[in-house]
């Protein structure tokens, strides 16, 4: 027999930040032990995320300035999941804004927590297949500034070893798609 553990009441709430994206807010919990105190968490609606794999078996990635980390992040095509879409719909929207690719095949990788200490934010991940570049250049964002960089799967691995600056959203992504890409890759 299972004992299910009690979780924390929530005595209220307040909105201490309403962004574009997300919101703030300050939770004020009792624990199960009894001791109170406040607890902050960001309100984000997910995100979509694609793993994207042209016909000769490159990754398509993007390479983009980040003013939180203050640099420049390589990442596969994201964005935020907009009212009234499916994380499907955000993502083929996004990869095309994004790298001008376009996939015919999608491969449902599932979904997980980005960052669950300070956010409810879930990120969709999909593997995109049978791409096809568009015949115009991406249509991106007026504040973005993105660079497409196309990388074999060993060459991205070796800048995930090293360090370099790949966002964990897009290195949990890769291995969640890597079981489906060909062993030869």
């Amino acid at each position: 027999m299972s004992i299910i553990p009690e979780l924390p009441q929530n005595l209220g709430s307040r909105l201490s930040f309403q962004g574009r994206k997300f919101q703030f807010e300050v939770n004020r919990l009792r624990l199960p032990n009894g001791v109170e105190g406040e607890w902050e968490c960001i309100r984000h609606p997910g995100g979509a995320l694609a793993v994207p794999i042209t016909p000769d078996g490159k990754l398509v990635l993007v390479r983009q300035y980040r003013f939180a980390v203050k640099g420049r992040l390589l990442e596969f095509p994201a964005g935020t999941v907009e009212k009234g879409e499916s994380p499907l719909s955000t993502i083929e929207r996004e990869i095309e804004e994004e790298t001008g690719y376009k996939a015919s095949q999608w491969q449902n990788l599932g979904k997980f927590p980005l960052a669950p200490g300070y956010s409810d934010e879930y990120i969709y991940a999909f593997l995109a297949q049978d791409l096809e570049q568009l015949p115009h250049p991406p249509h991106q964002d007026e504040d973005e500034d993105i660079e497409v960089v196309l990388m074999g799967f060993a060459e991205f691995e070796e800048v995930i070893r090293r360090g370099s600056q790949v966002d964990a959203k897009s290195i949990a992504a890769y291995f969640l798609a890597r079981p489906f890409l060909a062993e030869n890759n």
